[in-house]
Formats: C-alpha cells, structure tokens, sequence
C-alpha cells in the first residue's frame, strides 16, 4: 500500500490524494497550465490531469461518453492508436462528488511499441488508465491517465497477462492509486474551468 499525502492541484482548485512518491513534474520542467504531471520517484509511472475542452455531442450516455473517450485517447497517442488495445471500460464515481452526479468512465489500455523502435529503453508496452470526468455545463472533460511502462527487466512478464485479467503489480498499483483519486477528488474553485478552457 502507497502512503498518501492531499496535494493541490490548479493552485488548489482542486485537490486530491497522491502517493508521497509522486514528484511535481512543473518543478523540474515547464508544463502547460491545464496539466499537471506527476511522476514517480522510485519507477516509470507518470500520472497527468489534463483540463480539456468537452468533445463530443451534447448530453450523456454510455455512447457519448464512450465517442468522447475514444477521441481523447486517440489525441493522446496520436498517430500510434492502432498499437493500442483497450481492455476495459467502466463506470466511475468521484465519492466526494457523487451528490452532482457528474459522467464519469475509466478506461484500462495498453500502447505497444512498433517493433522498429531504435530506443533501447523503450518499453515493452505501456499500460495506460484513464479516467474522464466530463463536466458539461462548464463546456470542460477532465482527463486523469495513468501511464506505466513496461521496460524490461523491471516487471515479471510472467505476472502480466491481461487476456487472463492478470494486471501484475505495476498495474495493480495505477488501479489503486486510481481508484483513491477517485475517493478524494474535489473541485474546491470551478471558476477554473472558465479560465483553463478558454485558453486551451
């Protein structure tokens, strides 16, 4: 079990719990204001909170929301969505929000490397858990991924095989360190969303 700490995300517009592990990216590197990036100390793993302008057609429903997932996912990875497979989708629900009853699915994916990779270090594959909380009237999706790479020598190929529903412990972790933002995720300022979405 990760020990956690409440950190302040958007200068403490929102906030949630991180493992203690998890370093502040911004500290080390520019990134935009509708991100946050945060990696891990001790490993590979790189959690993001991206603000984004809502996709998709109005409303809500497993296929908008499912439509607006696939186009999210699809700009993250670009021109490399057909390495990538997806393995499940599912209903989510922020606890400390639950009351504004707000859409919300996470995705588990993984990204495999085209074979040509040159890059020694590059990963056997990259698992990838993404969650997205779409907020409609404020015109906002919420993006919370998850990244975990696989390199080599750092995983028990053995542990993993997601055909079986084995997730190996790298996995295991990002789906615990998911399901706690989930329990302790918070909008404390939504004027945020005004000032984010416009520029992006």
């Amino acid at each position: 079990m990760s020990s956690y700490r409440n950190i302040p995300l958007y200068g403490g517009a929102v906030t949630c719990d991180l493992p203690k592990r998890f370093a502040d990216v911004s500290k080390l590197r520019q990134v935009p204001d509708h991100q946050e990036v945060w990696i891990d100390k001790d490993g590979f793993t790189s959690i993001i909170f991206d603000i984004t302008e809502r996709v998709g057609e109005p409303g809500s429903g497993p296929e908008i929301d499912g439509r607006a997932m696939t186009t999210h996912l699809e700009d993250m990875v670009g021109s490399d969505i057909n390495t990538v497979k997806i393995w499940n989708t599912a209903e989510t629900e922020f606890t400390r929000m639950q009351d504004l009853k707000l859409p919300a699915y996470t995705l588990i994916a993984t990204q495999t490397p085209h074979a040509a990779s040159d890059q020694a270090s590059a990963p056997d594959f990259t698992a990838i858990t993404m969650t997205l909380l779409r907020l409609e009237k404020e015109d906002t999706d919420i993006l919370i991924t998850i990244n975990v790479p696989h390199i080599k020598g750092e995983y028990d190929a053995d542990e993993v095989d997601l055909e079986l529903g084995k997730q190996g412990k790298l996995i295991g972790d990002a789906v615990e360190i998911a399901a706690r933002i989930w329990e302790t995720f918070e909008i404390k300022d939504w004027g945020l969303f005004g000032e984010t979405a416009r520029h992006h």
